[in-house]
């Protein structure tokens, strides 16, 4: 059998590439013009921008979850109902809802441990309709507490005094600096040892399991961080609608939007999210006033995507021209053996199989 050593040339995998300075610099002055629109805009402008963030906070998690995992959700507005709940839990006790912020987000990280041990016993199609129960039964629980509004829901108490131009502002500074620190920690997450587990997990579980991949431990992890994202994203909904009404936060249209985005700006791109995000932003706002035609429309933009852009917009723009904002993936670098190089071989740290 030919080894590694002894092939006609020296093969490494080594990364694609840092992100770009002007990526981090675009970002940076973009959170920053973006932070000041308060100062600038109508609260409704402010309030439509709130609704864009936490779009984009959802199909991030989901983005993680399903174009990086291979495991697709459609279950993932359980924690999005968990996280508003928690922030009317302890708004209940006399906490600040802003404040209940992070413990929404680490309650759903929590709620997603036994959870998983549930889910990750299924695979493909019975994962994805056992998310979907999986979100209902939470449903079912949360409508049993009559200290959290039963079936009819409950206003969200520790706001009523606030002044609405400032709540509104508040508000939007939170889903701004959760949307950043989604895309950043995204970004971070898939750069790691942990990146690439989760890519070889997806293209082959079995095969990645055999070379000493953590399968298991991959999966949960980036389980719990897609849970933790959503639940910060419904406590930004409750917050921004001053109440819940169970029906609605744990409503499936959540994880359908997830999906649109994704599939129509790229799975398996960080970018992609964020892309079909602002698409599916202003699709929103442009045909808000069609009423039903409003979903027929973007039930067809949707297939047509499908179709035609199978790597979703911005897979096809990498494709073309190569450009890639966050660059996460691994190259295979080969260089051919000269009479330099023949008696040397690859360095065990840019070896084949190695994650740095």
């Amino acid at each position: 059998m030919t080894t590694l050593e002894h092939l006609p040339f020296h093969a490494a995998v080594v990364r694609s590439g840092k992100a770009p300075k002007a990526t981090g610099g675009l970002l940076a002055a973009a959170v920053v013009i973006l932070a000041a629109l308060p100062y600038v805009a109508f609260t409704g402008a402010t309030s439509a921008m709130v609704t864009f963030f936490v779009l984009l906070i959802m199909a991030s998690m989901w983005n993680l979850l399903a174009g990086f995992g291979g495991m697709v959700s459609v279950g993932q507005q359980a924690y999005v109902g968990v996280g508003a709940y928690t922030v009317l839990a302890f708004a209940n006790l006399g906490m600040h809802p802003f404040l209940a912020l992070p413990l929404a987000a680490l309650t759903c990280a929590v709620f997603a441990i036994p959870t998983s041990w549930l889910a990750f016993r299924l695979r493909g199609d019975y994962f994805a309709v056992g998310t979907w129960v999986i979100a209902e039964v939470y449903r079912l629980v949360i409508i049993r507490f009559d200290s959290l509004g039963g079936a009819n829901g409950k206003s969200l108490p520790g706001l009523s005094g606030m002044d609405p131009v400032l709540r509104g502002a508040l508000t939007y500074w939170a889903a701004l600096a959760i949307a950043a620190l989604t895309v950043t920690g995204c970004y971070l997450l898939m750069r790691g040892r942990t990146g690439l587990a989760l890519t070889a997990v997806r293209d082959d579980e079995t095969a990645a399991r055999a070379n000493g991949v953590g399968v298991t431990w991959s999966k949960r992890l980036v389980y719990l961080v897609s849970a933790a994202g959503c639940g910060a994203a419904g406590g930004i909904l409750i917050i921004d609608s001053l109440s819940v009404q169970p029906n609605a936060i744990f409503s499936v249209q959540w994880s359908a939007y997830m999906i649109f985005i994704v599939i129509l700006g790229g799975i398996g791109y960080l970018e992609g999210p964020l892309l079909g995000a602002i698409v599916f932003f202003v699709l929103q706002q442009l045909l808000a006033g069609y009423g039903s035609w409003y979903l027929i429309i973007l039930g067809l933009i949707g297939v047509a995507g499908a179709v035609w852009l199978p790597h979703g917009l911005w897979g096809t723009i990498t494709r073309t021209t190569g450009l890639q904002l966050f660059p996460v993936g691994y190259l295979l670098r080969t260089e051919p053996v000269t009479g330099k190089t023949a008696g040397k071989t690859t360095s065990p740290k840019r070896r084949i199989g190695s994650s740095t």
